[in-house]
């Protein structure tokens, strides 16, 4: 009997309250997907925002860094990237670009990540200072004329300041692509070096920046190497 009642109270819930919920559900999941896109709009206008503030302050640095990588290129050297993390994939996105062209058929440019060899950065982690993982490999490959290309979001990473002490040591050029000061890394940089400081502290926005720089040094070297060219679309 009680099972009975609580059946057709049941039935007389699913006929005249149902309907109600099911359109309060479908008011909460639009508000909700609502938000979502404004959260993924918000994010274009902010990079771009910071992308068009960045532009005139960085223009000059990362201009500096194409006739840098321009010099080491040209005269038989190569650029040594590193970096952690999402920065490490960056690092060896540009050496693809250096290896393999950007957006032009051109002779191959000497150019290797230092994040790429497992070996090497397992052997290392092991070892009793896994601060020099990158900076063996600069002091093992790195000549005077060559360029270390560095990035990181607060500068402040030991395996990074280790490789560029040693390409120091060898007399190398260093290009630091940062955020915001650039950490203890922009205060170590000599005057040869090229500091490319996104003035930014979100690392989401940092690395969205370095990627545009990258691909503006890889433009940048290739107009001065090919020259200028309208790239179609």
């Amino acid at each position: 009997r009680d099972c009975l009642l609580s059946r057709g109270l049941g039935d007389v819930y699913k006929r005249q309250w149902l309907p109600f919920a099911t359109k309060a559900v479908t008011r909460g999941g639009y508000h909700r997907a609502l938000m979502l896109e404004q959260r993924i709009q918000q994010h274009f206008i902010d990079s771009a925002d910071l992308k068009y503030q960045a532009a005139q302050t960085l223009s000059h640095p990362i201009a500096a860094a194409v006739q840098a990588v321009l010099a080491c290129v040209t005269s038989g050297g190569k650029v040594l990237a590193c970096g952690n993390g999402p920065s490490a994939a960056e690092a060896q996105q540009f050496a693809a670009f250096c290896v393999a062209g950007f957006e032009r058929e051109r002779p191959e440019l000497a150019a290797l990540a230092l994040t790429s060899d497992n070996t090497l950065l397992t052997a290392a982690a092991g070892s009793n200072d896994a601060t020099q993982q990158f900076a063996r490999q600069v002091r093992a490959l790195g000549q005077a004329g060559d360029v270390l290309l560095a990035l990181t979001v607060h500068g402040n990473d030991p395996n990074l300041l280790a490789a560029a002490e040693a390409a120091h040591e060898r007399d190398m050029t260093v290009v630091v692509l940062a955020g915001r000061t650039g950490g203890k890394l922009a205060a170590m940089l000599r005057e040869t070096d090229v500091l490319i400081s996104v003035p930014h502290d979100r690392a989401a926005r940092v690395r969205e920046v370095h990627t545009l720089v990258l691909h503006c040094i890889s433009d940048g070297v290739d107009a001065q190497l090919l020259g200028e060219q309208e790239i179609p679309l």
